[in-house]
């Protein structure tokens, strides 16, 4: 788990450094219309999109409160992978070694069986 929280932690760095310089450097509004005037930028979008959506999912799924899962969810869609290395950072500190518990969340306890989790 080491590991994972390594990375999980240097893709918050990563991405936090890629947006700085992205919104200090570059036009939001202007770049992305070059980007969507570009068949290959609309294919990335959608890309990017569609992994947003399947890592919701499973927030979603392991989050107990659909406010907390609604909040990280808008997060990951206008903040894209640094709200997702985020959430995966912090949900890596909490369950310390469980990995049951960092895949399931609170579901954990209902699906896992006494003497696996």
């Amino acid at each position: 788990m080491k590991i994972a929280r390594a990375i999980a932690w240097l893709g918050v760095a990563a991405m936090s450094a890629a947006l700085f310089f992205g919104f200090t450097k570059g036009d939001f509004f202007a770049d992305g219309s070059i980007i969507l005037n570009n068949p290959w930028g609309i294919v990335s979008m959608v890309d990017l999109y569609v992994g947003f959506t399947i890592f919701s999912m499973w927030v979603f799924f392991r989050e107990k409160s659909k406010v907390i899962s609604i909040l990280w969810i808008a997060a990951i869609m206008i903040l894209g992978s640094f709200a997702g290395a985020l959430y995966t950072a912090i949900h890596l500190e909490i369950n310390k070694g469980e990995w049951a518990r960092f895949f399931l969340g609170w579901r954990a306890k209902e699906i896992m069986p006494k003497g696996e989790r």
